[in-house]
């Protein structure tokens, strides 16, 4: 294992020599002593710069999907980098402390705020004559920023959210990505799969003690049905947690954590047709699916690109094997939100939140805003 000192050096010269890399941390569980794999930072440093791209999800390696099933996931495969390990040491930031600056963005930008809000009025509008039951609406922003070395906007991350899933990809056909997202999209060790349903949003205010409204119970219903139904025809088991709190960052959502014991035939199976069933989930896009779909594509005015995608290890082998064993496969995928892509002298950042047809435009927009402190708090 690296010390932290040569490890970012050698992520950073991968960087400088244009070359592909990703480096990650899993989340560090809160009141928990970090061992084993728990706050370990791991890097794959790719040997050149071609790019991989997943054809069945029976490859191994880290990969990184766009929102658009139709897309390409792009792949680091294990066989074609080398792997590095170090220990994040020091300080962890406190996640919940705001400051003035960020109490004042909420003011600015009186343009984008038109525009999110006059977006969200034609969700609720869609939802309350029946179109759709959510919608999941989403906008960026440019940010400018005067210290542009991704590396040490990378430590920052990990120093600030311990609890989330912190990375920094690099690959010249895709861009520079950063981030630190609550949301797993599933977890799979051997033939048990780990997911949750996370919606409903707050500003953290120092208690996880707090009364939700009926529009975010809602919200987080729908997606808790959505992934378990999508589940239930490919599991033999099912165990869904009672919804409680849970504290991201800055933020506070409601959550509901979701396991199953996979059917025999994914014994054979590659996670393929599951991937293609859980993403994009309700709490990125909304349901009916393919109605929120068409209504983001149709009136969001961006591409999303990698935001809302997922990333994360595939396949990794848990013991020397065969990856077809289920026995020895470990997926561990991830959710591609609180997320921003580094262009020159800019940093464009992606946020947004469930609609639902109680919700209330402004308020909308304020939640985007307060999402956005996540990335905005590591930039200078």
């Amino acid at each position: 294992m690296l010390a932290a000192k040569n490890f970012f050096t050698q992520i950073k010269q991968q960087y400088d020599r244009g070359l592909p890399f990703v480096a990650y941390r899993k989340p560090v569980p809160e009141n928990t002593v970090i061992s084993g794999e728990s706050g370990v930072i791991k890097a794959l440093l790719q040997k050149d710069a071609t790019l991989h791209v997943v054809k069945d999800f029976s490859e191994k390696g880290f990969v990184f999907s766009p929102f658009d099933q139709k897309g390409q996931t792009v792949l680091m495969p294990y066989s074609d980098t080398e792997i590095l390990f170090s220990r994040l040491m020091g300080k962890t930031g406190d996640q919940g402390k705001g400051n003035k600056k960020e109490e004042e963005e909420i003011k600015t930008n009186s343009a984008d705020r038109e525009k999110h809000v006059t977006l969200v009025r034609k969700g609720v509008e869609a939802i309350r004559k029946g179109k759709l039951e959510k919608v999941v609406l989403s906008r960026n922003e440019s940010v400018p920023i005067s210290d542009n070395d991704p590396i040490s906007i990378f430590q920052r991350l990990l120093e600030l959210y311990r609890d989330a899933f912190c990375y920094i990809w690099y690959h010249p056909e895709t861009g520079l990505w950063l981030g630190a997202t609550p949301e797993t999209l599933l977890h799979i060790r051997g033939c048990v799969l780990h997911t949750m349903a996370l919606a409903g949003t707050r500003k953290f205010t120092g208690t996880t003690k707090v009364k939700w409204g009926e529009k975010e119970k809602q919200e987080q219903q729908v997606v808790t049905d959505s992934i378990v139904d999508s589940l239930r025809f490919r599991v033999k088991s099912l165990k869904i947690s009672a919804a409680g709190t849970h504290r991201a960052g800055n933020l506070i959502h409601i959550k509901t954590d979701i396991q199953a014991t996979l059917i025999p035939e994914y014994k054979t199976k590659n996670i393929a047709p599951l991937l293609h069933s859980l993403h994009p989930t309700p709490a990125v896009c909304g349901f009916p699916k393919e109605e929120a779909k068409r209504f983001i594509r149709e009136n969001e005015g961006y591409d999303r690109s990698f935001y809302a995608g997922f990333l994360g290890e595939l396949n990794v082998d848990i013991t020397p094997g065969p990856v077809t064993d289920p026995h020895n496969r470990d997926s561990a995928l991830y959710v591609n939100l609180r997320c921003m892509q580094i262009k020159g002298d800019s940093a464009l950042l992606y946020i947004g939140g469930g609609i639902t047809r109680d919700s209330v435009p402004e308020s909308e927009w304020e939640e985007t805003v307060h999402k956005s402190q996540t990335m905005k708090r590591v930039l200078r």
